[in-house]
């Protein structure tokens, strides 16, 4: 299910939306979390028992390292970023590490190793991040450990960040997971933010890419340079409005129910440099390298 289809702007968010309000202040959480249970198990049910498990594991892996201290609470963390990370590659890097692998076999002998051709589980590297953010400013202390099962899966698993983020890390997003307060002003908000990156994703990225697609299916001895320049054109534009429909849709549907998600794309195509450029593309990610790899490796 993708938020551009008629199930998901017809049936799941009416349907989601009203149960929310319907549902007294201290369901809504869990209405949320079930919401995104069904989001999630629609692409690949059984990916849903691999994200729960994780989800189990790195809430009591935030007690472990709240409890904790010294070498103790530094091995706890070690264990718990590269339990993430492993699970990330071996979902979405096994392929092409083992294609690699076989290649340098091939060069002295005939034996290959077998390809598993995982499926891919729904936004993978996104609740990665999330969960990592979360360890990590639990280790730093800027940050306790959350106590509710149901708010730190909601902080997983919360359908409009899924697909495309934005990457929301856990201390920007804590006191917002316990209470939050949703006014008319920001139902109105969250809609015409929806419609915005609707409107993005189909009225502007869908056709422009139907004539990117088009253009580079032509032979490369039949292209003129005119024609090749328009092919690029339109895949850059169409790259951009379709992740920034994305992000908008995401950020519009969050703030209907109260959470303000923060902004991901800032005209990157106004750009003056490529160092600026990445200031404007996919903030968070960007943003999230810097305080949890860049900055920390000195």
């Amino acid at each position: 299910m993708v938020f551009s289809s008629l199930t998901f702007v017809c049936l799941f968010l009416p349907v989601v939306v009203a149960a929310y309000f319907l549902s007294p202040s201290r369901s809504r959480n869990l209405v949320l979390v079930i919401a995104s249970v069904v989001f999630y198990a629609w692409s690949i049910p059984l990916a849903v028992v691999l994200v729960l498990s994780l989800i189990a594991i790195n809430f009591g892996l935030g007690e472990a390292i709240e409890k904790r201290t010294g070498d103790a609470r530094y091995s706890v963390i070690v264990v718990g970023i590269g339990l993430n990370l492993l699970v990330l590659i071996s979902f979405k890097y096994a392929d092409f590490l083992l294609e690699n692998l076989n290649a340098l076999l091939g060069l002295v002998s005939d034996w290959r190793v077998p390809l598993p051709h995982i499926a891919l589980p729904l936004g993978i590297s996104f609740f990665t991040f999330h969960i990592i953010s979360y360890l990590v400013d639990v280790y730093r202390g800027s940050v306790h450990a959350q106590k509710s099962r149901v708010a730190f899966t909601l902080y997983i698993i919360n359908f409009p960040q899924l697909i495309a983020g934005p990457i929301i890390r856990y201390h920007q997003i804590s006191d917002q997971l316990q209470q939050r307060t949703v006014r008319f002003a920001d139902i109105d908000l969250g809609v015409g933010r929806f419609t915005t990156g609707l409107a993005k994703k189909l009225i502007v990225a869908n056709p422009i890419g139907a004539v990117a697609d088009q253009i580079f299916t032509v032979s490369p001895d039949q292209l003129t340079s005119g024609t090749a320049w328009l092919g690029v054109l339109c895949y850059g534009l169409q790259i951009y409005f379709d992740f920034s429909g994305y992000s908008d849709m995401a950020i519009g549907i969050a703030r209907i129910f109260g959470f303000r998600f923060p902004e991901n794309f800032n005209y990157p195509y106004s750009a003056m440099s490529i160092q600026d450029f990445w200031r404007r593309w996919h903030i968070t990610l960007s943003l999230w390298f810097r305080d949890y790899v860049y900055i920390p490796l000195g």
